[in-house]
Parts: structure tokens; C-alpha cells; sequence
């Protein structure tokens, strides 16, 4: 359920979470406000949003709170190791992703959803090709997906902020959202509010995809300072990163270059510091490329929408299913997420 406002707005947020350093940085606030008061500097290294000094409620006296309503970070953070499921299954794309992280069995899925008219835009993070600069975007072709696919996720992006221009610009009607766990944690704020601002948002999200996190980067802190200053690194010749308890970085002459996640703990984002959740409990499907061999994902079907997803892709012979998932290095590694749960 969604949290109860009683008058709260963006001052409260900003003093409960923005100053706090809890924020996650999700971009849910900036989507939701009305007023398009709140937002993200644009190339800057923040840790919050910023308000242009204007709130319909602080200002005017307008009710509002929408911006409180939606914050993943003033509910309990989420205490289970792997959360509820259908099924737990290993996929893999059964056509050429080219840039695929894992199996390209997200984007297979999402593929096969657009073609079958079961949604009409993904909301997602694109990446420039030259720089690997984030950045969120509406996506409405399977051809386009394909195309953006791979690990942009280990990337900060407020993601859900593009949500405005699907839902309330552009009017999309049945909406895929994928997002690491803190976007999947402000959809479920969403999706559990009453708030009549909030409606549109609750009603067109027809599926969530959670991506396995372990933390988020900042961009220009990992990417320009310690590779391309301090280890000479092309991001041209980047063709994927992978955190499995460790950054690694495969390069397009197939070597991997491993940087251990003490040495750039300081490119992580201040608000994954107290992130407990490693496979977005609160997905429709969650995925990820722990638990599985090379060339195949983690798929954890949640619930019976993320079921009916799922099958359209396997019965249309978009999605290909593998042998089986351990379970071993997912619980290992959502109980060291545990871990960062604070003491009461």
C-alpha cells in the first residue's frame, strides 16, 4: 500500500529522505508532480532531486503529496531473501541480441510483448554508443529494444522519471516498466495508492521487470575517472559490465578486466549504501544473470501476469528455456544485501 501523505509534500520528502541520504535517486518524485517542480540536474553528480522553489501544496495550499506518495524510501525496506514466485527458470533469447548482458531473455520477452500487442512502450535505459552515457527513454519498437539491449542497470538513471512522458505525455496505455529494485519499489508504491494524482501511473503499468542489483554507479565517477583517466579504458571497446560480488568488464577482444568493488566503492551511489533487495521482490518477473550458466538468464516469475508474459514469449518461440537455475549464489548474495538492513 501506498504511504499515507496527511499533508505531507515535497519539504518533508526532502527532509526525510533528500537531506537524509537515503534517496535512491529513482526518479519517481520528478515523474509524479504536477507541477514539473521537481527534477535531476542534467550531468551533474546528484544525490537527490531539486525543487525549483514552487509546490502546490507548500505554495498554494493545493493538496497534493504526490511526490511523498510515490518514494520507495519511506516504506520498511524488504527483508526476504528471493521474495514470492511461480516458477524459477533459465532462458536465453532464441534470436541474435547483439549486445545482450546475460541471455538477452529480457529483451526476447519485452520483444515478443511489443509484437504481440500486449503493451505498447518500455520504459528502459538506453546507453550512447560512443560514450556509454545513461539515460532513461520510451521505447515502442521490438527492432529499437533489440538494438539498446545490454547492462546499462549498473548505471545511475533516474528511470522513472521518463514514466511522465509515457503515461501523461505521449498517453501510453499499457506500459512495460524495467528497473533495478529501487524503480521496481516505486512502481509498487504506485501501484498500491489511492492518491487521484497517482491514478494514470496505477492504471497503464502493465508490467514490471526487476533486474538483480547489487548497487548502482555514477557515471562519470567510474566511467571517465577510473577507466578512461586512470586505467586508459575505451569505452568504445566496453562491451559489457557484469557485478557479481566484483565489477567485471568485458572487452570486444574478449578479454575481462576484474576490479574489485572495494576499489571503487566511492563511484557507488549514496542511497544503494542501505539497499536491501537484490532480485526486485516486488516485480511482475524479476532477472539476472546470477544462478545461471553463461549465455542464459535468471528468470523468477513472480505472479500470473509476469506468467502470461513469460509464455507468450516461450510459445512464440522468442524465448528458449535452459536446464535449471542454483539457487546457492542468488541466496548468498541477497543475504549479504540483508546485511545492510539497519538495526531498529
Amino acid at each position: 500500500m501506498g504511504v499515507i501523505t496527511m499533508g505531507k509534500n515535497y519539504l518533508d520528502l526532502k527532509a526525510e529522505v533528500w537531506d537524509t541520504g537515503k534517496c535512491a535517486s529513482c526518479g519517481a518524485c520528478v515523474a509524479v508532480c504536477p507541477a514539473d517542480a521537481i527534477y535531476f540536474e542534467t550531468g551533474k553528480d546528484s544525490t537527490s532531486p531539486l525543487n525549483n522553489g514552487y509546490c502546490k501544496d507548500a505554495n498554494d495550499g493545493v493538496p497534493c503529496g504526490a511526490c511523498y506518495e510515490v518514494c520507495p524510501r519511506l516504506e520498511q525496506l524488504p527483508a526476504e531473501l528471493v521474495g514470492d514466485y511461480i516458477d524459477i527458470v533459465s532462458a536465453r533469447a532464441e534470436f541474435a541480441v547483439p549486445k545482450k548482458q546475460s541471455g538477452g531473455a529480457v529483451s526476447a520477452l519485452l520483444a515478443n510483448a511489443l509484437d504481440e500487442g500486449m503493451i505498447d512502450a518500455v520504459v528502459t535505459v538506453v546507453a550512447d554508443p560512443w560514450t556509454l552515457k545513461p539515460s532513461s527513454s520510451v521505447i515502442t519498437s521490438s527492432d529499437v529494444l533489440v538494438h539498446h539491449a545490454g547492462s546499462r542497470y549498473n548505471w545511475w538513471v533516474p528511470l522513472v522519471a521518463s514514466l511522465k512522458e509515457a503515461v501523461i505525455t505521449r498517453k501510453f496505455a499499457n506500459i512495460a516498466v524495467v528497473g533495478v529494485p529501487c524503480v521496481v519499489q516505486a512502481i509498487e508504491q504506485m501501484r498500491g495508492s489511492d492518491l487521484d494524482l497517482i491514478r494514470p501511473f496505477k492504471k497503464y503499468i502493465r508490467l514490471v521487470v526487476g533486474l538483480f542489483c547489487t548497487e548502482t554507479f555514477d557515471y562519470e565517477k567510474l566511467v571517465q575517472e577510473k577507466l578512461v583517466e586512470e586505467r586508459q579504458m575505451n569505452p568504445l571497446d566496453i562491451v559489457k559490465f557484469d557485478v557479481t560480488g566484483k565489477l567485471e568488464i568485458t572487452m570486444k577482444d574478449g578479454s575481462v578486466a576484474v576490479i574489485p568493488l572495494k576499489d571503487i566503492e566511492d563511484c557507488v551511489r549514496p542511497g544503494c549504501h542501505i539497499c536491501t533487495d537484490l532480485t526486485a521482490l516486488n516485480s511482475d518477473i524479476s532477472a539476472g544473470s546470477i544462478g545461471t550458466p553463461d549465455g542464459y538468464t535468471t528468470i523468477i516469475i513472480r505472479n500470473s501476469v509476469g506468467k502470461q508474459f513469460f509464455n507468450s514469449a516461450v510459445e512464440n518461440g522468442k524465448l528458449e528455456l535452459g536446464d535449471g537455475v542454483d539457487m546457492v549464489p542468488i541466496e548468498k548474495l541477497s543475504a549479504k544485501k540483508l546485511k545492510r538492513m539497519p538495526e531498529e
